[in-house]
């Protein structure tokens, strides 16, 4: 089963929230694979503190001139839907930060004279969360300047063993990294606060899980600091509420001094033992 936690906007406590269903499901004897999926701010290995057994480049293909036999007659240009290639008089420019790899000036090419080469973008890492052989962890990392993050998190998430039960740290917002990292998911867990921009930016995730027809429920985190909109919207969606974190001291406490939030204090994890009960009844129904 894959969960992917997400949330309209940051700040809402979406890794607290998955760093720590990770850790309980994994000891509870779940084999569990945490998936930090946020490549362009990933924190999560910040608090499972993973011991790595894997690191590698991750490339994405781009085109290039083969030889110096461009006639430039401009078709590869107009073929590209991104203005990520401009033919000149005798040769092409290319944009690479704006390429998809579609690969559709190669096929729009009459003489032939493109090819694609590998273009480095970022890295992928691997290992085990505090060292436990149930927890797995998957991590993703957008080098410095780069535009498009959606590449490297599909090929994260397709390097992702499928079984157990895998949680998919989200980007926050609605771009395409976030949909990207939704996609594919059995249940999408929404961790929201009760903010007037928590509210604006939950209704987008709403709307972009249900055009992408993904499965929702809910956590609403610091409950107790805002009114009660939010909680109104969600029952109105009949998007089931799974907690209600109210705001503790303790929590920010661990969170600031790097640790699983879950193992740290004692009413949080009764909080989120609710939510992985209804998570593992999902895996079984």
């Amino acid at each position: 089963m894959k969960v992917a936690i997400a949330s309209g906007k940051g700040g809402t406590g979406k890794t607290v929230v998955s760093t720590s269903l990770a850790w309980l499901l994994a000891q509870d004897g779940h084999q569990v694979t945490y998936v930090d999926a946020d490549v362009e701010e990933p924190n999560g290995h910040l608090l499972l503190r993973p011991e790595l057994t894997e690191e590698r480049r991750f490339s994405v293909l781009v085109p290039a001139l083969r030889g110096n036999s461009c006639s430039g007659c401009g078709e590869c240009q107009k073929a590209c839907e991104f203005n990520a290639i401009v033919a000149l008089a005798d040769r092409v420019m290319v944009f690479a930060e704006l390429c998809h790899s579609c690969g559709g000036c190669l096929l729009a090419c009459p003489d032939e004279e493109l090819i694609e080469g590998p273009r480095e973008i970022g890295t992928l890492a691997a290992g085990f969360a505090n060292g436990e052989s149930k927890m797995a962890f998957r991590s993703g990392t957008l080098d410095v300047g780069e535009a498009r993050a959606t590449p490297l998190i599909a090929g994260l998430l397709k390097d992702v063993p499928g079984d157990g039960i895998v949680l998919v740290d989200a980007p926050p917002g609605t771009s395409c990294s976030a949909m990207e990292a939704v996609r594919d998911a059995d249940l999408t867990l929404l961790v929201t606060e009760p903010t007037a921009f928590g509210l604006h930016d939950l209704r987008q995730t709403v709307e972009m899980c249900r055009t992408l027809g993904r499965s929702m429920a809910a956590v609403i985190n610091r409950s107790d600091l805002g009114p009660d909109r939010v909680r109104s919207y969600l029952e109105g969606e009949h998007i089931p509420i799974l907690a209600e974190i109210p705001f503790m001291r303790e929590v920010a406490t661990a969170y600031a001094h790097g640790q699983i939030v879950a193992a740290a204090s004692a009413p949080f994890r009764d909080l989120m033992a609710t939510v992985a009960s209804h998570l593992l009844q999902e895996v079984k129904s």
